[in-house]
């Protein structure tokens, strides 16, 4: 143990307040030899935030809230140290380590350099646990391999559909494009029950965590939700610490992230046109419009995947079937109630924006299936979002 460090954490990590952190730092300035512990102490942290079911874009998420950009270089460099140590990685851990941010942290001098260091640190000292979505690295895990050779074909076959229509300038290429994404990711879904039918898929429901960052996150937890459901999955928002918990089946939770990233972004390009449209005619209120707009979006979208999962579930499951998919939904719930045996579903706020909530479901019925419906009371929609307590 270096004594310098002891003292530094002393003051600054179990404190608040600049106060104790400007003594920290000064310690750790005035000793270079303590340079090295100092940040294997931090790899220490980081391998503590696994423990408690933290995994490396969750660590990202809440730093880069609620610090600064060169703490979240100092996290990047940590990470990529902690994980080399490790033969093999969990499942999905992979493609958010090469997310991470490659430039390397420089501080102006060693006194502020210090002080960026034992600020992240106090930050992961203090995380919570949160329900594990999968092993931490060094545990024992086993990898499952895909068991159904066309399964990489059609991902492929739907992140192209997806990137056409949030490429495309014409509303009604996007919504048809939105449309057979859902389409395929319904099949895709049956296929993957009949399988499971015939003994070829023990597997139970897996969880993955999708970021819902501010601004709108409300709007934009709900749009998840819709995904989520639609797609034999249950979604559970954490606003706390920005993300969402989605429980389902292995072939689901991944097309659930592709679609909601696509709608994500074909609904905010609407919006911005949208919006532009109505600063040109003189209107200032901004944040009401975006608000009233996504919340109408992610309500309308709800109506019309849910609507396009059925119809593709009347028309694909024979009769057989249908106990599977139903047994599935039945596994999908239990797994999520284990994981969250507090959650609470809260009524959101309502859109108070009428042309806002108007131009919302107008885009919904853009970007994805089914004929135009009636806009719902843009004064009293009532939403609900399940919640994580913990």
């Amino acid at each position: 143990m270096h004594k310098v460090i002891d003292q530094a954490f002393a003051a600054a990590l179990y404190t608040d307040g600049d106060e104790g952190l400007d003594t920290g730092a000064s310690l750790l300035a005035a000793d270079p030899t303590a340079d090295e512990a100092l940040r294997r102490r931090g790899e220490e942290f980081v391998r503590r935030a696994w423990e408690r079911g933290w995994q490396p874009a969750d660590l990202v998420r809440v730093v880069r809230r609620d610090l600064e950009p060169g703490h979240e270089q100092l996290l990047c460099s940590l990470i990529t140290s902690e994980v080399a140590a490790y033969d093999r990685l969990p499942p999905r851990w992979q493609p958010q380590l090469d997310a991470l941010d490659p430039a390397p942290y420089r501080a102006g001098d060693r006194f502020s350099g210090a002080t960026a260091t034992l600020e992240l640190y106090r930050l992961l000292l203090r995380l919570p646990s949160i329900e594990p979505v999968g092993p931490a690295p060094g545990a024992s895990f086993l990898v499952s391999q895909p068991h159904h050779h066309a399964e990489p074909r059609m991902l492929g076959r739907i992140r192209a559909l997806l990137a056409k229509a949030e490429a495309t300038g014409f509303p009604e290429e996007a919504e048809a494009l939105s449309a057979k994404a859902q389409e395929l990711m319904a099949r895709h879904s049956i296929d993957e029950a009949r399988l499971s039918a015939q003994g070829h898929d023990p597997d139970a429901p897996a969880a993955c965590r999708i970021g819902v960052d501010a601004p709108y996150e409300t709007a934009k937890a709900i749009l998840l939700d819709a995904v989520a459901g639609a797609n034999h999955c249950r979604a559970v928002w954490n606003g706390a610490y920005s993300f969402s918990t989605v429980v389902g089946f292995e072939p689901d939770l991944e097309v659930v992230e592709l679609l909601y990233t696509s709608l994500l972004v074909q609904g905010t390009a609407a919006m911005t046109r949208a919006e532009a449209g109505q600063r040109a005619g003189g209107r200032k209120r901004t944040k009401t419009f975006r608000q009233s707009f996504l919340m109408a979006y992610a309500s309308r979208l709800g109506q019309r995947l849910a609507e396009t999962a059925q119809q593709v579930t009347a028309a694909e499951a024979d009769g057989s079937l249908l106990p599977v998919l139903a047994a599935r939904d039945v596994a999908v719930e239990a797994g999520a109630d284990r994981m969250f045996p507090r959650t609470t579903t809260t009524r959101v706020r309502g859109a108070t924006d009428y042309e806002g909530w108007e131009h919302g479901t107008a885009a919904a019925d853009a970007a994805q299936v089914g004929a135009p419906g009636n806009p719902k009371n843009p004064k009293n929609p009532r939403p609900g979002l399940s919640r994580g307590t913990s």
